[in-house]
Protein backbone atom coordinates (compact mmCIF):
# COMPACT_ATOMS: atom_id res chain seq x y z
CA UNK A 1 0.00 0.00 0.00
CA UNK A 2 1.67 3.44 -1.10
CA UNK A 3 1.43 6.42 1.22
CA UNK A 4 -1.03 8.62 -1.04
CA UNK A 5 -3.37 5.24 -0.30
CA UNK A 6 -2.91 5.15 3.11
CA UNK A 7 -3.36 8.72 3.84
CA UNK A 8 -6.74 8.72 1.63
CA UNK A 9 -7.76 5.80 3.69
CA UNK A 10 -6.73 7.65 7.01
CA UNK A 11 -8.95 10.38 6.44
CA UNK A 12 -11.87 8.88 4.68
CA UNK A 13 -12.68 5.63 5.19
CA UNK A 14 -14.71 3.93 7.35
CA UNK A 15 -13.73 5.52 10.93
CA UNK A 16 -13.12 1.74 12.52
CA UNK A 17 -10.68 1.37 10.05
CA UNK A 18 -9.31 4.57 10.45
CA UNK A 19 -9.19 4.66 14.33
CA UNK A 20 -7.48 1.36 13.63
CA UNK A 21 -4.69 2.71 12.12
CA UNK A 22 -4.35 5.23 14.34
CA UNK A 23 -3.62 2.91 17.33
CA UNK A 24 -1.17 1.35 14.98
CA UNK A 25 0.38 4.28 13.88
CA UNK A 26 0.72 5.48 17.22
CA UNK A 27 2.42 2.44 18.65
CA UNK A 28 4.82 2.21 16.28
CA UNK A 29 5.75 5.92 16.73
CA UNK A 30 6.14 6.12 20.16
CA UNK A 31 8.59 2.82 19.61
CA UNK A 32 10.73 4.36 16.56
CA UNK A 33 11.05 7.94 18.74
CA UNK A 34 13.38 7.00 20.69
CA UNK A 35 15.85 5.44 17.75
CA UNK A 36 15.03 8.89 15.88
CA UNK A 37 15.47 11.47 18.77
CA UNK A 38 19.15 11.96 18.13
CA UNK A 39 18.63 12.84 15.05
CA UNK A 40 15.86 14.85 15.47
CA UNK A 41 16.82 16.61 18.06
CA UNK A 42 13.23 15.69 19.89
CA UNK A 43 10.89 13.17 20.66
CA UNK A 44 8.74 12.46 18.06
CA UNK A 45 6.05 10.85 19.80
CA UNK A 46 5.60 13.91 22.44
CA UNK A 47 5.42 16.31 19.55
CA UNK A 48 2.64 14.22 17.83
CA UNK A 49 1.10 14.23 21.17
CA UNK A 50 -0.06 17.69 20.96
CA UNK A 51 -3.14 16.25 18.22
CA UNK A 52 -4.40 14.22 21.29
CA UNK A 53 -4.62 17.18 23.38
CA UNK A 54 -6.47 19.42 20.26
CA UNK A 55 -8.98 16.21 20.13
CA UNK A 56 -9.54 16.05 23.48
CA UNK A 57 -9.78 19.96 24.51
CA UNK A 58 -12.55 19.61 21.42
CA UNK A 59 -14.31 17.08 23.28
CA UNK A 60 -14.69 19.15 26.41
CA UNK A 61 -15.65 21.74 24.38
CA UNK A 62 -18.71 20.60 22.57
CA UNK A 63 -19.67 18.17 25.57
CA UNK A 64 -21.86 20.52 27.77
CA UNK A 65 -23.57 22.39 24.77
CA UNK A 66 -24.10 19.11 23.44
CA UNK A 67 -25.97 17.16 26.15
CA UNK A 68 -28.09 20.90 26.40
CA UNK A 69 -29.36 20.85 23.39
CA UNK A 70 -29.80 16.60 22.79
CA UNK A 71 -31.91 16.29 25.98
CA UNK A 72 -33.79 20.12 25.47
CA UNK A 73 -34.73 19.08 22.26
CA UNK A 74 -35.42 15.35 22.62
CA UNK A 75 -37.84 16.63 25.20
CA UNK A 76 -39.64 19.31 23.61
CA UNK A 77 -40.43 17.56 20.22
CA UNK A 78 -41.96 14.44 22.45
CA UNK A 79 -45.13 13.72 21.26
CA UNK A 80 -48.01 13.70 23.66
CA UNK A 81 -50.45 10.83 24.07
CA UNK A 82 -48.47 7.62 24.05
CA UNK A 83 -50.22 4.59 23.22
CA UNK A 84 -50.92 2.48 26.69
CA UNK A 85 -49.61 -0.60 25.35
CA UNK A 86 -46.64 1.00 25.02
CA UNK A 87 -46.10 1.06 29.17
CA UNK A 88 -44.69 -2.29 29.93
CA UNK A 89 -41.98 -1.68 27.19
CA UNK A 90 -40.68 1.58 28.24
CA UNK A 91 -41.00 0.41 31.92
CA UNK A 92 -38.46 -2.81 30.32
CA UNK A 93 -36.54 -0.43 28.79
CA UNK A 94 -35.68 2.07 31.36
CA UNK A 95 -35.36 -1.10 34.04
CA UNK A 96 -33.09 -2.50 31.71
CA UNK A 97 -30.69 0.22 31.40
CA UNK A 98 -30.69 0.52 35.21
CA UNK A 99 -30.22 -2.72 35.72
CA UNK A 100 -27.26 -3.05 33.56
CA UNK A 101 -25.51 -0.06 35.26
CA UNK A 102 -25.74 -2.27 38.43
CA UNK A 103 -23.74 -4.91 36.57
CA UNK A 104 -21.29 -2.33 35.57
CA UNK A 105 -20.71 -1.19 39.11
CA UNK A 106 -20.56 -4.63 40.52
CA UNK A 107 -18.00 -5.47 37.92
CA UNK A 108 -15.97 -2.57 38.59
CA UNK A 109 -16.04 -3.44 42.04
CA UNK A 110 -14.40 -6.98 41.25
CA UNK A 111 -12.47 -6.40 38.69
CA UNK A 112 -11.30 -2.52 39.63
CA UNK A 113 -9.49 -1.07 36.36
CA UNK A 114 -6.72 1.96 36.23
CA UNK A 115 -5.28 3.33 33.01
CA UNK A 116 -2.87 5.59 32.36
CA UNK A 117 -3.55 9.29 32.33
CA UNK A 118 -1.81 11.74 31.79
CA UNK A 119 -2.79 14.06 34.62
CA UNK A 120 -3.08 13.22 37.77
CA UNK A 121 -5.85 14.94 40.40
CA UNK A 122 -5.92 15.97 43.75
CA UNK A 123 -8.08 13.66 45.46
CA UNK A 124 -8.43 15.36 48.65
CA UNK A 125 -11.34 17.19 47.08
CA UNK A 126 -13.19 13.95 46.64
CA UNK A 127 -16.98 14.23 48.21
CA UNK A 128 -16.57 12.34 51.95
CA UNK A 129 -20.10 10.55 51.79
CA UNK A 130 -23.51 10.16 50.31
CA UNK A 131 -24.85 13.21 52.10
CA UNK A 132 -22.07 15.37 50.31
CA UNK A 133 -22.48 13.75 47.13
CA UNK A 134 -26.55 14.40 47.29
CA UNK A 135 -25.67 18.68 48.69
CA UNK A 136 -23.05 18.81 46.14
CA UNK A 137 -26.10 17.54 43.12
CA UNK A 138 -28.49 20.03 44.85
CA UNK A 139 -26.11 23.26 44.45
CA UNK A 140 -25.21 21.84 40.87
CA UNK A 141 -28.35 21.52 39.90
CA UNK A 142 -29.55 25.32 41.07
CA UNK A 143 -26.52 26.51 39.07
CA UNK A 144 -26.75 29.25 37.05
CA UNK A 145 -27.87 28.01 33.32
CA UNK A 146 -24.42 30.04 31.63
CA UNK A 147 -22.21 29.79 34.16
CA UNK A 148 -23.10 25.82 33.93
CA UNK A 149 -22.19 25.72 30.56
CA UNK A 150 -18.93 27.86 30.71
CA UNK A 151 -17.55 25.49 33.87
CA UNK A 152 -18.89 22.73 32.70
CA UNK A 153 -21.24 21.80 35.03
CA UNK A 154 -23.30 19.03 33.56
CA UNK A 155 -25.79 18.27 36.20
CA UNK A 156 -26.95 21.84 36.01
CA UNK A 157 -26.78 21.66 32.23
CA UNK A 158 -28.96 18.72 32.62
CA UNK A 159 -31.50 20.29 34.88
CA UNK A 160 -32.02 22.96 32.61
CA UNK A 161 -32.23 21.64 29.67
CA UNK A 162 -34.91 18.98 30.96
CA UNK A 163 -36.76 21.99 32.36
CA UNK A 164 -36.62 23.46 29.35
CA UNK A 165 -37.36 20.72 27.33
CA UNK A 166 -40.85 20.84 29.42
CA UNK A 167 -41.74 24.08 29.07
CA UNK A 168 -40.57 24.44 25.61
CA UNK A 169 -43.57 21.05 24.89
CA UNK A 170 -46.24 23.85 24.68
CA UNK A 171 -44.24 26.18 22.53
CA UNK A 172 -45.41 26.45 19.07
CA UNK A 173 -44.33 23.94 15.97
CA UNK A 174 -41.85 26.58 14.27
CA UNK A 175 -40.32 26.91 18.15
CA UNK A 176 -40.16 23.31 17.98
CA UNK A 177 -38.68 23.14 14.95
CA UNK A 178 -35.62 25.80 15.27
CA UNK A 179 -34.83 24.09 18.30
CA UNK A 180 -34.56 20.71 16.38
CA UNK A 181 -32.69 22.18 13.86
CA UNK A 182 -30.25 23.40 16.68
CA UNK A 183 -29.90 20.45 17.82
CA UNK A 184 -28.80 18.49 14.65
CA UNK A 185 -26.77 21.08 13.59
CA UNK A 186 -24.34 20.97 16.84
CA UNK A 187 -24.83 16.94 16.28
CA UNK A 188 -23.06 17.83 12.91
CA UNK A 189 -20.53 19.58 14.69
CA UNK A 190 -19.53 16.63 16.91
CA UNK A 191 -20.01 14.50 14.24
CA UNK A 192 -16.87 16.97 11.99
CA UNK A 193 -15.17 16.36 15.85
CA UNK A 194 -15.35 12.98 16.04
CA UNK A 195 -14.46 12.64 12.36
CA UNK A 196 -10.69 13.51 13.68
CA UNK A 197 -11.10 11.08 16.84
CA UNK A 198 -8.09 8.71 14.28
CA UNK A 199 -5.60 11.67 14.65
CA UNK A 200 -6.65 11.96 18.25
CA UNK A 201 -6.19 9.03 19.45
CA UNK A 202 -2.89 8.35 17.35
CA UNK A 203 -1.77 11.44 19.43
CA UNK A 204 -3.01 10.30 22.78
CA UNK A 205 -1.30 6.78 21.78
CA UNK A 206 2.04 8.16 20.75
CA UNK A 207 2.12 10.01 23.80
CA UNK A 208 0.76 7.37 26.41
CA UNK A 209 3.14 5.00 24.96
CA UNK A 210 6.42 7.16 24.73
CA UNK A 211 5.91 8.07 28.78
CA UNK A 212 4.48 4.51 29.80
CA UNK A 213 5.56 2.04 27.44
CA UNK A 214 3.53 -0.99 25.91
CA UNK A 215 2.78 -1.88 29.96
CA UNK A 216 -0.62 1.30 29.24
CA UNK A 217 -1.64 -1.10 26.75
CA UNK A 218 -2.38 -3.75 29.23
CA UNK A 219 -4.57 -1.20 31.47
CA UNK A 220 -6.66 -0.80 27.75
CA UNK A 221 -7.38 -4.54 27.50
CA UNK A 222 -8.30 -5.24 31.05
CA UNK A 223 -10.86 -2.37 30.70
CA UNK A 224 -11.98 -3.76 27.50
CA UNK A 225 -12.52 -6.92 29.23
CA UNK A 226 -14.41 -5.80 32.05
CA UNK A 227 -16.71 -3.88 29.26
CA UNK A 228 -17.73 -6.82 26.85
CA UNK A 229 -18.07 -9.07 29.89
CA UNK A 230 -20.50 -6.69 31.88
CA UNK A 231 -22.29 -6.36 28.24
CA UNK A 232 -22.26 -10.18 28.28
CA UNK A 233 -23.50 -10.87 31.08
CA UNK A 234 -26.22 -8.45 30.51
CA UNK A 235 -27.48 -10.17 26.97
CA UNK A 236 -27.36 -13.64 28.43
CA UNK A 237 -28.51 -13.84 32.32
CA UNK A 238 -29.65 -10.07 33.21
CA UNK A 239 -31.94 -10.10 29.88
CA UNK A 240 -33.64 -13.41 29.88
CA UNK A 241 -34.77 -12.79 33.36
CA UNK A 242 -36.45 -9.85 32.41
CA UNK A 243 -38.13 -11.50 29.59
CA UNK A 244 -38.69 -14.50 31.31
CA UNK A 245 -40.53 -12.37 34.26
CA UNK A 246 -42.59 -10.88 31.06
CA UNK A 247 -43.79 -14.63 29.39
CA UNK A 248 -43.00 -17.25 31.60
CA UNK A 249 -41.09 -19.34 29.64
CA UNK A 250 -37.60 -20.23 28.53
CA UNK A 251 -36.93 -17.08 27.08
CA UNK A 252 -33.63 -18.24 25.75
CA UNK A 253 -35.05 -19.32 22.16
CA UNK A 254 -35.91 -15.80 21.82
CA UNK A 255 -32.77 -14.13 23.21
CA UNK A 256 -30.96 -16.10 20.89
CA UNK A 257 -33.46 -15.06 17.85
CA UNK A 258 -32.71 -11.20 18.58
CA UNK A 259 -28.73 -11.52 19.00
CA UNK A 260 -28.50 -13.46 15.66
CA UNK A 261 -30.70 -11.43 13.60
CA UNK A 262 -30.75 -8.11 15.02
CA UNK A 263 -27.22 -7.92 17.23
CA UNK A 264 -24.98 -9.53 14.36
CA UNK A 265 -25.98 -6.71 11.93
CA UNK A 266 -25.71 -3.61 14.94
CA UNK A 267 -22.10 -5.15 15.85
CA UNK A 268 -20.81 -4.38 12.60
CA UNK A 269 -23.45 -1.30 11.82
CA UNK A 270 -22.46 0.10 14.80
CA UNK A 271 -25.55 2.15 14.87
CA UNK A 272 -29.04 1.53 16.35
CA UNK A 273 -30.45 3.93 13.95
CA UNK A 274 -29.54 2.15 11.14
CA UNK A 275 -30.43 -0.73 12.63
CA UNK A 276 -34.41 0.18 13.01
CA UNK A 277 -35.17 -1.44 9.94
CA UNK A 278 -33.84 -4.82 10.54
CA UNK A 279 -35.75 -4.87 13.92
CA UNK A 280 -38.88 -4.05 12.05
CA UNK A 281 -38.47 -6.56 9.80
CA UNK A 282 -37.57 -8.97 12.52
CA UNK A 283 -40.65 -7.90 14.94
CA UNK A 284 -42.72 -8.08 11.40
CA UNK A 285 -41.64 -11.99 10.99
CA UNK A 286 -41.75 -12.50 14.67
CA UNK A 287 -45.81 -11.76 13.76
CA UNK A 288 -45.90 -8.96 16.99
CA UNK A 289 -48.20 -5.92 16.51
CA UNK A 290 -47.17 -3.35 13.83
CA UNK A 291 -48.99 -0.45 16.08
CA UNK A 292 -46.50 -1.67 18.73
CA UNK A 293 -43.43 -2.32 16.95
CA UNK A 294 -43.83 0.89 14.72
CA UNK A 295 -43.31 3.12 17.77
CA UNK A 296 -41.52 1.24 20.60
CA UNK A 297 -38.01 -0.02 17.96
CA UNK A 298 -37.79 3.69 16.44
CA UNK A 299 -37.95 5.16 20.47
CA UNK A 300 -35.68 2.02 21.56
CA UNK A 301 -33.12 3.59 19.25
CA UNK A 302 -32.90 6.45 21.64
CA UNK A 303 -33.88 5.36 25.33
CA UNK A 304 -33.33 1.46 25.60
CA UNK A 305 -29.16 1.79 26.04
CA UNK A 306 -28.16 -0.67 28.46
CA UNK A 307 -24.69 -0.97 26.38
CA UNK A 308 -24.14 3.00 26.94
CA UNK A 309 -25.14 2.64 30.58
CA UNK A 310 -22.27 -0.04 31.29
CA UNK A 311 -19.99 2.25 28.94
CA UNK A 312 -20.48 5.26 30.98
CA UNK A 313 -20.52 3.81 34.37
CA UNK A 314 -17.20 1.28 33.95
CA UNK A 315 -15.56 4.27 32.21
CA UNK A 316 -16.33 6.93 35.14
CA UNK A 317 -14.97 3.82 37.70
CA UNK A 318 -11.95 3.36 36.07
CA UNK A 319 -11.26 6.90 36.22
CA UNK A 320 -12.12 7.24 39.99
CA UNK A 321 -9.56 4.49 40.63
CA UNK A 322 -7.00 5.84 38.71
CA UNK A 323 -6.76 8.83 40.60
CA UNK A 324 -7.10 6.46 44.05
CA UNK A 325 -10.77 8.17 44.70
CA UNK A 326 -12.57 5.56 47.42
CA UNK A 327 -16.22 5.33 46.66
CA UNK A 328 -18.19 3.56 48.53
CA UNK A 329 -21.58 0.86 47.18
CA UNK A 330 -24.19 3.16 47.96
CA UNK A 331 -22.49 6.55 45.93
CA UNK A 332 -22.06 4.00 42.92
CA UNK A 333 -25.57 2.91 42.51
CA UNK A 334 -25.93 6.89 42.65
CA UNK A 335 -23.78 6.58 39.53
CA UNK A 336 -26.12 3.93 38.60
CA UNK A 337 -28.97 6.47 38.13
CA UNK A 338 -27.23 9.03 36.42
CA UNK A 339 -25.30 6.28 33.72
CA UNK A 340 -28.78 5.30 33.11
CA UNK A 341 -30.33 8.90 32.92
CA UNK A 342 -27.01 10.01 30.65
CA UNK A 343 -27.77 6.44 28.38
CA UNK A 344 -31.08 7.82 27.41
CA UNK A 345 -29.38 10.64 26.11
CA UNK A 346 -26.87 8.99 24.51
CA UNK A 347 -26.07 11.11 21.09
CA UNK A 348 -26.93 9.00 17.81
CA UNK A 349 -23.71 9.47 16.59
CA UNK A 350 -20.65 6.53 16.91
CA UNK A 351 -19.20 7.10 20.37
CA UNK A 352 -22.05 8.91 21.15
CA UNK A 353 -22.03 7.28 24.88
CA UNK A 354 -18.31 8.49 25.65
CA UNK A 355 -19.73 12.20 25.34
CA UNK A 356 -21.64 11.74 28.55
CA UNK A 357 -18.63 10.05 30.46
CA UNK A 358 -17.73 14.15 31.78
CA UNK A 359 -21.23 14.24 33.57
CA UNK A 360 -20.79 11.38 35.29
CA UNK A 361 -17.64 12.02 36.42
CA UNK A 362 -19.08 15.30 37.61
CA UNK A 363 -20.47 13.17 40.21
CA UNK A 364 -17.22 12.28 42.05
CA UNK A 365 -15.58 15.49 41.40
CA UNK A 366 -13.05 14.42 38.60
CA UNK A 367 -12.24 17.46 36.44
CA UNK A 368 -13.07 17.73 33.05
CA UNK A 369 -9.46 17.31 31.83
CA UNK A 370 -9.56 13.68 32.93
CA UNK A 371 -12.91 13.15 31.73
CA UNK A 372 -12.40 14.07 28.39
CA UNK A 373 -9.25 11.77 28.68
CA UNK A 374 -11.56 9.32 29.46
CA UNK A 375 -13.20 10.36 26.56
CA UNK A 376 -9.86 9.49 24.49
CA UNK A 377 -9.80 5.99 26.25
CA UNK A 378 -13.05 5.06 25.04
CA UNK A 379 -12.09 5.77 21.36
CA UNK A 380 -8.69 3.79 21.65
CA UNK A 381 -10.92 0.59 22.76
CA UNK A 382 -14.26 1.62 20.94
CA UNK A 383 -13.09 -0.79 18.17
CA UNK A 384 -15.10 -3.74 19.86
CA UNK A 385 -16.66 -1.20 22.57
CA UNK A 386 -19.13 0.24 20.34
CA UNK A 387 -19.94 -2.17 18.44
CA UNK A 388 -20.38 -4.92 21.35
CA UNK A 389 -22.54 -1.93 22.81
CA UNK A 390 -24.87 -1.30 19.31
CA UNK A 391 -25.47 -4.67 19.39
CA UNK A 392 -26.34 -5.04 23.16
CA UNK A 393 -28.84 -2.02 22.72
CA UNK A 394 -30.09 -2.67 19.16
CA UNK A 395 -30.90 -6.57 19.88
CA UNK A 396 -32.86 -5.48 23.20
CA UNK A 397 -35.35 -3.28 21.30
CA UNK A 398 -36.75 -5.80 19.69
CA UNK A 399 -36.12 -8.74 22.34
CA UNK A 400 -38.00 -6.48 24.75
CA UNK A 401 -40.88 -5.41 22.51
CA UNK A 402 -41.41 -9.26 21.30
CA UNK A 403 -41.37 -10.43 25.53
CA UNK A 404 -44.22 -7.18 26.05
CA UNK A 405 -46.32 -7.91 22.89
CA UNK A 406 -46.18 -11.79 23.94
CA UNK A 407 -46.89 -11.05 27.53
CA UNK A 408 -49.95 -8.92 26.20
CA UNK A 409 -50.90 -11.40 23.88
CA UNK A 410 -51.05 -14.60 26.68
CA UNK A 411 -52.96 -12.04 28.95
CA UNK A 412 -55.82 -12.08 26.34
CA UNK A 413 -56.27 -15.79 25.69
CA UNK A 414 -56.29 -16.16 28.96
CA UNK A 415 -59.05 -13.72 29.72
Amino acid sequence: MNISRLISLFFQGNLVKRIAIGLLLGIIVAQISPMLQPALGFNLAEKVGVLGQIFVRSLRAVAPLLIFVLVMAAIANKKIGTKTSMKPIIVLYLLGTFLAAVVAVIASFMFPVEVVLSVKEDITSAPKGVSNVLLDLIFNMVDNPLNALFKANFIGVLTWSIGLGLALRHASENTKIVISDFSEAVSKIVYVIISFAPIGVFGLVSETLADKGLVALRGYAELLAVLIGSMAFVAFVVNPLLVYWKIRRDPYPLVWTCLRESGVTAFFTRSSAANIPVNINLAKRLGLDEETYSVSIPLGASINMAGAAITITILTLAAVHTLGIEVSFSRAILLSVVASLCACGASGVAGGSLLLIPLACSLFNVSDDVAAQMIGVGFIIGILQDSTETALNSSTDVLFTAAACMADEQKHLKS
